[in-house]
């Protein structure tokens, strides 16, 4: 068959509701129970909580109110996409092995049990977060997909999702992902580009906005970690010797100024993350990194929940979803 691309797909600007009144609450109600920490001596930074297992690995809480925004974000990417899970053109009535890596609150992980019930759904994480309740073809582990893979047996599929300023060697995980996959089986990749722009000029370079996005990838970087690896993906997929390639850009507002509904909708699903996570993407960059204050990082994200909040600024940043198959047999 021949090799489907749809990589640097155009998309037509975002048009702007100009008679949207932006006022979105900062709160975000949870989607599913947290669960109580029982195993894992989990350290308080900033006071927000934190993995413990290969400490310093991942920048982002752990705790109830992560978990929540966590959720949210599923919700968001869900959305996104087509109200899909993934985008991938799978047979799931002959998948037998899906692995979700990076499950974080196993919501996704959860959602392809309880609709592919036939299929064998592993999640694995650095957090033990999950919530003991599972459908019965569900489990989760914990574990570090950078180490050495050592599954027994080959995956079906393989779902990778937002691990923007998780990975180091982002051409191993997905060496990893093709090498522990069955001939003839896909993997997915859905991860960010966290660069926000605008496309009227209305995120100034000067303002507390762009500062606050510039300096929070700027130290991820710093910790070997790319934070927008979306636009990267199809070249790592297609490296590692995947096949039918195809690549997709979607585009997130915060908040609701869009015209288009669907986009509307978005915005205000991203805005509502955004809110809820600006403490959580920032304290551990910031403070451990960048050498700022804790009270430094909270004036400053005083001034950017302003902004964003302003029915002036139209910022976005896109989500990209790449998937391919593994040949038949290897040429």
């Amino acid at each position: 068959m021949a090799e489907a691309s749809q990589a640097h797909i155009e998309v037509d600007p975002v048009e702007v509701d100009e008679d949207h009144d932006s006022v979105i609450s900062d709160d975000v109600s949870a989607l599913t129970a947290s669960i109580t920490s029982s195993i894992l001596d989990y350290p308080v930074e900033n006071g927000r909580r934190y993995h413990a297992f290969r400490s310093g690995v991942y920048c982002l809480p752990n705790d109830e109110l992560e978990q929540d925004r966590l959720d949210l974000s599923h919700l968001l990417m869900t959305k996104a996409i087509g109200d899909k899970l993934f985008l991938a053109p799978i047979d799931m009535d002959k998948t037998q092995r899906v692995l979700d890596i990076g499950t974080g609150t196993g919501i996704c992980t959860m959602a392809m049990g309880d609709e592919y019930p036939n299929a064998e759904i592993l999640g694995n994480d650095l957090s033990a977060i999950q919530p003991p309740w599972v459908p019965p073809n569900v489990k989760f582990e914990i574990d570090d997909v950078e180490c050495p893979w050592v599954y027994s047996r080959p995956f079906d599929f393989i779902f990778c999702r937002y691990m923007a300023a998780c990975i180091k060697d982002w051409p191993k995980l997905v060496g990893s992902v093709y090498d522990n996959l069955s001939p003839g089986g896909w993997a997915e990749f859905q991860d960010f580009d966290l660069q926000y722009y605008s496309e009227d000029g209305s995120l100034a370079p000067d303002s507390h906005t762009a500062k606050w996005i510039g300096t929070l990838l700027d130290a991820a970087r710093k910790t070997g970690r790319e934070p927008c690896p979306g636009p990267k993906l199809e070249e790592w997929v297609r490296e590692a010797g995947f096949t039918k390639v195809t690549h997709q850009r979607f585009r997130l507002p915060i908040g609701a100024w869009p015209k288009d509904p669907h986009l509307k909708e978005v915005g205000t699903y991203n805005m509502a993350q955004v809110m809820s996570g600006l403490e959580a993407f920032s304290l551990r960059l910031f403070c451990g990194v960048a050498g700022w204050s804790k009270e430094e990082v909270l004036a400053l994200l005083a001034m950017v929940r302003r902004e964003l909040k302003s029915s002036s600024l139209h910022a976005q940043f896109d989500f990209h979803v790449v998937y391919g198959q593994k040949p038949e047999q290897k040429e």
